[in-house]
């Protein structure tokens, strides 16, 4: 069994809580709020995508 990695759960409670963010500011027409938003998820995805590549090449996953 494979074990579990909290850190890459709360990459993807904050990449799904970026996603939504984007919806709700659609809803409510702001510009603003959909570009941090995307920016926000772009970063968090970047991010976890590294942290994932980092623990594989030292042999932690």
């Amino acid at each position: 069994m494979k074990s579990f990695h909290p850190i890459f759960l709360f990459f993807a409670i904050l990449a799904a809580s970026s996603i939504m963010a984007i919806g709700i500011f659609i809803a409510e027409q702001s510009v603003i709020g959909i570009i941090v938003s995307i920016i926000a998820f772009i970063i968090i995805m970047g991010v976890g995508f590294a942290t994932k590549k980092r623990m594989r090449e030292k042999g932690l996953l």
